[in-house]
């Protein structure tokens, strides 16, 4: 259906169980491990320009803190705009025959919380509603972007976000002439195949 300037509509995708579905743009499934419980899943137009779909599938604890979490988001430039996705390919991986832009970081949410409208605030406001929260602000996380079709107007993107607290760790630690600097390589090759290995993708 026509979305409206600032009208994003319920979300169109359906999950199953621990499984989310989407009938387009791409048609895919996505199914997490049985660690992980559906959060819900809303939408809403990002930066006025695009409409933007969130899905949350969760490992918490009782009290709600986050260990870590899948955020999977559709995303979609809107018929009142030429804008296309343009991402800077350090790494890339190919997860159930879809090939996805890959990056990681470790972030002090609290220090850096990205934009207030943004989509990572957007996210964290939602899985306050549901009741959860990070479990600390230090945290790793694992972009994973695909580009839809030509010109890249849409973009499926799944963040797998782990609490870096339960390990001992900071952001900072990561950074230059931090203490674990040498060993980001490796703790990011770990990290990316924790987020791979926990979902499954089908098409």
């Amino acid at each position: 259906r026509a979305v409206a300037a600032q009208d994003a509509g319920p979300p169109t995708r359906r999950v199953e169980g621990r499984r989310l579905i989407s009938n387009e743009k791409p048609a895919v499934g996505v199914e997490f491990g049985k660690e992980f419980k559906y959060a819900g899943g809303h939408a809403f137009i990002l930066y006025g320009v695009a409409r933007a779909e969130q899905h949350f599938f969760v490992d918490a604890d009782k009290d709600g803190r986050l260990r870590r979490f899948y955020w999977v988001q559709f995303e979609g430039y809107l018929p009142t705009n030429s804008h296309a996705y343009d991402y800077k390919v350090n790494k890339s991986v190919n997860v159930g025959g879809l090939d996805f832009v890959a990056d990681a970081y470790a972030r002090n949410i609290k220090l850096n919380p990205g934009r207030a409208d943004g989509d990572g605030a957007r996210a964290r406001e939602f899985l306050a509603s549901k009741g959860y929260r990070l479990a600390g602000d230090e945290v790793v996380m694992q972009r994973l972007v695909h580009l839809i079709g030509e010109p890249k107007r849409d973009e499926l993107m799944i963040i797998y976000l782990e609490d870096l607290g339960a390990k001992k760790l900071a952001a900072a630690d990561f950074a230059p002439g931090g203490r674990e600097a040498a060993r980001w390589d490796e703790f990011a090759h770990a990290l990316l195949e924790r987020a791979v290995g926990g979902m499954k993708i089908s098409r």
